[in-house]
């Protein structure tokens, strides 16, 4: 079978996520980072070749099938496009990009190009989201009334002492860097949003972040359901709870856990209930953890997509979606990026 060819951009924490799966199934030829420290430690690592700006990466001209986008956020979408004008496939972490414009761009570039796109939307592989996704389809809830998205989790001053985690223009707020994950599954599992309302707050870090740490917003869907999102980065010592509940004529289910992890409890009219293993773990940033552990799910889709000719798990075009919501909460009060 052919071996995989990649180089990741940005060496921060998600990264190694990354290079662990890489190594694993494919090959990384390079690394790239403007810490030198850190990116020679992680060339030396992984046995790859290190550089120290993007530009260089690309006048390298390497053999590279997939450059893997791990930057912040607000050079997801210039980079993702320069990689792809280079002649390189891109798998570009969340969020895909910071405004709908961006997006749009990267997928004319994609493609003109002929180039995949490939995005991470790796909480559809929670075991419990899946199940519920099934029993959606399913028709186990009958009609749904309501639903209720929390999300409290741990966010210190400290995490935002580097140089773009809590700035506008390359972070883009709370809900791209620590939530968009749970504004995809909203949209993957109810539809499209045509209305929301939102109180958003900047209650503890008004000293060290641009944007939110707070909010709730009310969420109005396309088929009738009415929703309600509750998130904050204040939870007192540590992540406490990442849980939907679903509310519907036959049905009711509360996915919970830190992380959409559990079914903290549920019942049905005719059907049977869900059940889940046990082997559901986070991913491990060392000091918080976050979202799930699923980004061997990602490679398994993506490295068939390349060798096989399968469609890839999720399309670009979903992903857009879900900035488009957070950009609608927002009131699109965001920097262009590219």
């Amino acid at each position: 079978m052919q071996t995989l060819h990649f180089a990741i951009i940005g060496c921060g924490r998600i990264a190694q996520r990354h290079a662990s799966l890489i190594t694993k199934l494919g090959k990384l030829v390079a690394v790239c980072d403007t810490d030198q420290q850190k990116v020679n430690a992680f060339a030396d690592q992984y046995k790859a070749l290190a550089f120290s700006s993007f530009d260089s990466f690309i006048d390298a001209k390497l053999v590279v099938d997939i450059v893997v986008i791990c930057t912040p956020n607000g050079l997801h979408a210039s980079q993702s496009i320069t990689a792809m004008l280079a002649g390189y496939h891109v798998l570009v972490e969340k969020p895909v990009a910071l405004l709908v414009s961006d997006v749009n761009a990267m997928m004319e570039i994609a493609t003109s190009s002929q180039k995949h796109l490939f995005t991470v939307m790796q909480n559809r592989f929670n075991q419990p989201v899946m199940a519920v996704k099934k029993a959606i389809d399913n028709n186990q809830f009958g009609k749904i009334y309501s639903l209720q998205l929390s999300c409290f989790w741990n966010r210190p001053s400290a995490y935002y002492k580097d140089n773009w985690h809590g700035t506008k223009k390359l972070d883009g707020g709370t809900l791209f860097t620590q939530f968009s994950h749970f504004i995809d599954i909203l949209i993957w599992l109810f539809g499209p949003v045509i209305n929301t309302k939102s109180i958003l707050q900047n209650a503890a870090h008004a000293k060290s972040i641009e944007f939110e740490d707070q909010g709730v917003v009310l969420f109005e869907f396309e088929n009738g359901i009415i929703g309600t999102m509750n998130y904050s980065v204040n939870a007192f010592e540590k992540n406490r709870e990442g849980s939907l509940t679903i509310l519907g004529e036959n049905g009711i289910v509360k996915i919970g856990g830190e992380y959409l992890n559990t079914i903290d409890y549920q019942s049905f009219k005719n059907h049977n209930m869900i059940n889940i293993s046990d082997d559901i773990t986070p991913n491990d940033y060392g000091d918080y953890k976050g979202s799930m552990s699923n980004h061997h799910f990602v490679y398994e889709s993506l490295i068939n997509c390349m060798l096989n000719q399968q469609p890839y798990y999720t399309a670009v075009s979903e992903a857009r979606s879900t900035i488009e919501l957070i950009n609608t909460i927002y009131g699109q009060n965001l920097i262009n990026t590219i």
